[in-house]
């Protein structure tokens, strides 16, 4: 058995008998209280934390930066091909307008994208061969796409969606 002291705890025997905390027992109590309650969210929300993370990029930010590369090659392609231009620039531009859209969902403006623009490689001189190549980087940018489009919230998928069906649509055109 263990025997308190009343008095330690704060506790006072009036005259006819009864208990009661002390006054100093309830505003120790409460102070300890209020300093646990006012900390104890602050502790959850990180305004305590000292460590200050660099935000993550937005996860559009590859397929934003793809597409300008898509549109990039494309119009190089149209340069070193001018009897395919006709074909080239409407999916170029295609592509200049999902990455429009995509840098104002991210909050990105292209200006500080088009470093990315140009294409990943030389084009090659032989008609069929850029051909090849175009339709080679489309096939890998509807795979991204659709990916992105799969893993991305609704609010995202729908755009998501037209950029892959969009790919899909310039593989055929570029046959």
């Amino acid at each position: 058995m263990v025997l308190t002291c009343p008095v330690a705890m704060g506790i006072t025997t009036r005259q006819d008998g009864s208990s009661e905390l002390s006054r100093r027992a309830v505003l120790r109590a409460g102070a300890l209280l209020a300093l646990g309650g006012a900390t104890a969210p602050l502790t959850g929300c990180g305004l305590l934390d000292r460590d200050e993370q660099p935000p993550r990029p937005d996860p559009l930010a590859p397929l934003l930066e793809e597409s300008l590369r898509l549109a990039g090659g494309l119009r190089a392609a149209a340069t070193v091909h001018p009897d395919l231009a006709t074909r080239l620039l409407p999916l170029a531009e295609s592509h200049e307008a999902h990455a429009a859209e995509l840098a104002r969902l991210t909050g990105v403006t292209i200006a500080s994208a088009t470093p990315a623009a140009s294409p990943s490689g030389p084009l090659p001189a032989d008609r069929t061969a850029a051909l090849a190549a175009l339709r080679k980087s489309e096939r890998a940018g509807r795979e991204s796409a659709i990916r992105a489009c799969a893993d991305a919230p609704a609010e995202r998928a729908a755009l998501l969606g037209s950029v892959a069906a969009a790919r899909a649509t310039h593989l055929e055109a570029l046959r």
